[in-house]
């Protein structure tokens, strides 16, 4: 047996000891390699544990169905994402794997981050709409009319565009005689949202606007993708002043055009609903001068009527019989009141007299008149109904059905 054969291997660790690495320094070296080998990729998984601390970082989880990745959106790139990211969405993202050495972890620190199967402006669309909706913000009730005949207009939009020539051409074309107000702003890019809602919010600190156009001109989801932002839609939502939202095409659909008071397909049509035609307008006054004229006629033709029917009426030619059949009135009225009075004193006699005899038959002076007497003691006038209490010398008054005597007791019998 070669005992010898082992040699090689003792020496090629032996060797190795010479270059111990420490945990850093090995750690730097595998993210060096990774980071090599896994510049740029795109990764596609299902988001979970997605968390957002104060920092304004993002930190989640990718995975499928065997394996997982830990990745982190930096804040700066996290502010740019369109849609808003939740657990369960299946995403593709695109940036660097590299090692996150205080835990010797591996990570993707991702640069872009797309839905898969939809776009992330369409997916940001849907999912702002549905908030929004939420909040009652496309609600008919919180909608405003537009008024008939506005005297100044107010239009947000960009100066350079063929939409500012095509609202001024037809509301001039329509009604030459109304004032328009141009606020210019950016209409795409960054930026875009914020001076379109500034724009609203100033607009609404002048007191004689009665409308407002904001749009903008045909382009793709990216270039209209100002008036989907939440802050145009806020901001418009709060202006008090009605607002026509003309956004690109009849096909593209906006939330500014949901949350606007009223949505014109195109901003020529905007100019359209803003005003009416200056000839439709005179026609009608025309019109309702005719039937103002005709009704003015008619109620003439009327009074005529009716004063010609008094001219000829009975009480205009005899006026003072309607005076007199008045006072025959009074006087039968007077007449019955007199003839009621009687009858109610008559009433009142009967009644008295009834009265009276009833209290006669009862009196006492009615008994007296029989041949009964009242007798009385003089000093207290006291009615003696016996012997009883009575001496001799005792002086006693005795009435009579007519006149009275005074006598004394001389003596008492039992």
């Amino acid at each position: 047996m070669n005992l010898a054969s082992p040699l090689p291997v003792f020496v090629d660790t032996a060797k190795s000891r010479n270059t111990v690495l420490t945990i850093s320094e090995l750690t730097r070296r595998i993210r060096g390699s990774v980071e090599q080998e896994f510049f740029n990729v795109w990764v596609l998984g299902e988001l979970s544990n997605v968390k957002r601390p104060s920092s304004g970082h993002v930190y989640l989880t990718l995975k499928d169905a065997h394996a997982q990745l830990q990745a982190v959106i930096f804040k700066s790139v996290a502010h740019g994402l369109k849609f808003e990211i939740q657990d369960g969405m299946q995403v593709l993202a695109f940036g660097s794997v590299t090692v996150y050495e205080a835990r010797g972890q591996y990570q993707l620190i991702v640069e872009r981050m797309e839905p898969k199967g939809i776009g992330a402006l369409q997916l940001a669309f849907l999912q702002l709409k549905e908030r929004l909706e939420k909040e009652g913000l496309f609600d008919p009730a919180h909608k405003k009319p537009l008024p008939a005949l506005p005297r100044k207009i107010a239009v947000v939009t960009s100066l350079t565009g063929a939409a500012i020539r095509d609202i001024v051409n037809v509301i001039n074309r329509r009604f030459a005689r109304v004032e328009i107000l141009i606020y210019p702003v950016k209409v795409q890019g960054e930026g875009a949202a914020l001076e379109i809602a500034q724009a609203i919010s100033d607009l609404n600190t002048i007191s004689n606007i009665d409308v407002m156009i904001v749009g903008r001109g045909g382009g793709s989801l990216e270039d209209l993708w100002a008036f989907n932002e939440e802050v145009v839609a806020r901001s418009i939502f709060a202006s008090r002043i009605p607002v026509v939202s003309a956004v690109g095409h009849e096909i593209d659909v906006t939330i500014s055009d949901l949350v606007a008071d009223k949505r014109a397909l195109t901003p020529t049509e905007a100019g359209e609903l803003v005003v009416p035609r200056y000839d439709q307008i005179m026609d009608a006054c025309e019109k309702i001068k005719t039937r103002l004229v005709q009704a003015l006629y008619n109620k003439i033709l009327l009074m005529r009527s009716r004063l010609l029917r008094i001219e000829h009426s009975f009480s205009l030619k005899r006026p003072f019989d309607k005076v007199y059949r008045l006072q025959q009135d009074v006087d039968e009225i007077m007449q019955r009141l007199v003839t009621t009075g009687k009858h109610m004193v008559q009433l009142e006699r009967e009644r008295l007299a009834g009265i009276a005899n009833r209290l006669d038959s009862i009196s006492p002076l009615r008994v007296l008149s029989r041949g009964y007497s009242i007798t009385t003691l003089v000093i207290d006038d006291k009615l003696i109904k016996s012997t009883e209490g009575l001496a001799a010398g005792n002086r006693l008054k005795t009435r009579f059905s007519h006149g009275s005597v005074v006598s004394s007791v001389v003596e008492v019998l039992e």
